[in-house]
């Protein structure tokens, strides 16, 4: 192929790509494979510079905007940066800094996380926030102001002085990992298709039409990086981002000074292995020429600046074969399907399960039996499956055909609405829901019984012991032992379990039940507002509609499950087996938790997070995602993540699992 074609023919891959990525959020390749793209079309004009048009990949810094908001032109270009994925290529980088600057200047540089966010522009005028807009292709973004106004991370005043005139602040919009969970978790059960990654809910949320669904979404904002500034005094970027903390901009608190390259790089090793422990994602670190007037030298290519980079962080990514494709039902009859894997190491784990999410995500990845694919593994998130690797089908891939009845009982699927994608099997009695009813009846996170997990809920349901969770309290000891592996030190445990679960507070009771849409928080809500079962039961959907995070739909939700009579039946039924329906009056510990806030950082042995977090707030304290001055206590448990080096910092007192059991009076 003669040069200019091979020009062409990777100029289109490239258009193909951005639209993938910055348009549609849906990218089909690796930023990696992105990165060979660019490189090999730099290499070809860089030999053949006749061929270099205006209108090359080379030559601008993105991508067109998404329409659907109004664009605006930014102060001055927002830059992408050249990517590096060795040390040796850091190092590099160095050698022509420091060409660039000449011998023998010192030079410091900023070492920053690499967030894997949606970049944004924030401009202040006097100290007030005029207008938010989003990167778009580096020139001019869409203007998403009203949306960013409801993200709490962002100042809409700037405090302290020193902020006359213009200024833009850039930085990076996010998710946390726990909020991500939480949220494709609730879309999926509730029928909306799952978001792949972070990333994508973030920028799905910033292009709503509708604030308050970007509000209810709980984003977050570092700033890194300075835009048009009318005064800019700023003699380093670490005085600069210094200053943002003045005016009360957050800036990451893992940002780090390093005297001279090495150390930087010593600090990009150290992150990489911090990395899983975060709960938001990154994929590297941004290294940053500390002084602005050496950066101002350095200047810029028309892309990217000279004086800043980025390390991109190995990808959790691996490729396999997909096995099997199972369908599970859960305990609202959602069926989902799952990928089974050849076992591959991801991300320091082995993977042997997918989730494919839905039917429609299925039909999206065009995947098949016997297919190679690439999977992703971000942190604790579910191992997914991004990508089939059609090139090297050998066409004894077997097409996967979507059950018409539920697998697990043979009942009838259905979709409450034409326009969700989720199918449930209708069959109340179906087994496999039953069963996962009453493995979230049992929870740490509901009632609490220790000793029934899987083995024993399954041998239960076949047996046909409990048709429903209120027949765990007819179990009797007799009827345990004859369970395969339960002897008399296991069936004591399990029936001690039972019994400690009927004095479980009401919040954890309505939890437990498993109606839709209610989740933990909303229980407790519900439970303190009525103090007592009877109370809920009677309450009108208008009544209920009108509680401070409750609203229409869970309302709606609560009403039928009240009014049905499998639901009057369940509560009666738990009633006459002594199971408690009242919200305790909070204890002694309670008046201490009020006004206190507490952060989790690491994994508490027993102890899920869920759980952990529902007990402060049922002693009357709140929980944060982030440390600050006014954190009453940050709980440590294994592995913690950056929150315990701030609270050390900051001086939060920190407690540990005993020291928390104690604080909440074992709530």
């Amino acid at each position: 192929m003669e040069a200019r074609q091979e020009i062409e023919h990777l100029r289109e891959k490239i258009r193909h790509h951005d639209y993938r990525y910055y348009v549609l959020d849906d990218p089909e390749i690796s930023d990696r494979e992105y990165d060979s793209l660019m490189a090999a079309l730099k290499d070809l004009e860089a030999r053949h510079p006749e061929l270099v048009t205006p209108d090359s990949p080379t030559q601008r810094v993105g991508a067109e905007p998404v329409s659907g908001f109004l664009a605006v032109r930014h102060g001055r270009p927002m830059l992408s940066l050249d990517n590096t994925y060795t040390f040796d290529e850091l190092r590099a980088w160095t050698g022509r800094v420091r060409k660039g600057l000449g011998e023998g200047e010192e030079i410091s540089y900023v070492v920053e996380w690499k967030l894997d966010g949606v970049s944004v522009n924030l401009t202040y005028e006097d100290g007030g926030l005029v207008r938010g807009a989003l990167r778009g292709d580096g020139e001019k973004g869409e203007d998403v102001t009203t949306n960013l106004r409801t993200v709490r991370a962002i100042p809409l005043k700037l405090r302290g002085s020193g902020h006359k005139g213009l200024i833009e602040v850039r930085g990076e919009i996010f998710m946390s990992l726990a909020d991500f969970t939480g949220m494709n978790k609730e879309r999926v059960q509730n029928g909306a298709p799952a978001f792949a990654n972070p990333r994508n809910a973030t920028a799905g949320t910033l292009k709503t039409l509708d604030p308050r669904i970007v509000a209810e979404r709980r984003l977050l904002f570092y700033a890194h990086s300075l835009g048009e500034a009318a005064r800019d005094t700023f003699i380093t970027h670490e005085a600069y981002l210094k200053q943002l903390g003045g005016w009360g901009v957050p800036v990451n608190p893992q940002t780090k000074i390093c005297a001279d390259i090495e150390s930087a790089i010593g600090r990009c090793q150290e992150m990489q292995e911090r990395r899983d422990r975060l709960d938001y994602e990154v994929d590297g670190m941004v290294i940053k020429v500390n002084d602005r007037a050496q950066q101002r030298r350095l200047g810029q290519t028309l892309k990217s600046p000279r004086w800043a980079i980025a390390y991109k962080f190995p990808a959790h990514q691996a490729t396999t074969t997909v096995q099997k494709i199972v369908v599970n039902v859960g305990r609202t009859g959602v069926l989902t399907p799952v990928a089974e894997l050849e076992p591959v190491p991801c991300a320091g784990v082995v993977i042997s399960n997918a989730t494919l999410h839905n039917f429609d995500e299925m039909e999206r990845l065009g995947i098949k039996v016997g297919d190679r694919v690439v999977i992703e593994r971000a942190g604790d998130v579910i191992p997914k499956v991004v990508k089939v690797v059609t090139s090297v089908r050998s066409g004894g891939e077997e097409a996967f055909v979507r059950p018409r009845t539920c697998p697990k009982c043979g009942g009838r699927i259905e979709k409450e609405k034409e326009e969700e994608v989720a199918f449930r099997c209708v069959n109340p009695l179906c087994p496999a829901q039953l069963e996962r009813k009453v493995l979230h009846f049992a929870s740490r996170s509901a009632m609490d019984i220790e000793g029934m997990g899987e083995a024993i809920v399954a041998q239960l349901v076949a047996r046909k012991m409990i048709k429903d969770v209120g027949d765990i309290y007819r179990l009797k000891t007799q009827g345990l032992l004859k369970l395969d592996l339960v002897k008399d030190k296991k069936a004591a445990q399990l029936m001690e379990g039972i019994k400690a679960s009927k004095k479980r507070p009401l919040s954890r009771l309505i939890f437990a039940l498993g109606i839709r849409h209610v989740g933990e928080k909303a229980a407790l809500v519900l439970a303190e507002h009525f103090g007592t079962m009877d109370r809920l039961r009677a309450a009108a959907p208008a009544e209920l509609a009108a509680i401070h995070e409750i609203g229409e739909v869970m309302a709606r939700s609560l009403d039928d499950f009240f009014h049905h009579r499998a639901g009057r039946d369940l509560v009666e039924k738990l009633r006459d087996k002594g199971v408690s329906m009242r919200q305790p009056a909070r204890r002694g510990g309670a008046s201490f938790l009020t006004g206190k806030t507490f952060v989790f950082t690491g994994e508490l042995e027993d102890l899920a997070r869920g759980r952990a977090e529902a007990m402060v707030r049922e002693a009357g304290g709140a929980v944060s995602l982030s440390v600050s001055k006014k954190t009453s206590f940050v709980v440590v448990g294994a592995d913690p993540g950056s929150k315990y080096d701030k609270a050390k910092k900051l001086g939060v007192p920190i407690l540990n699992k005993k020291d928390f059991l104690k604080k909440v009076g074992g709530a």
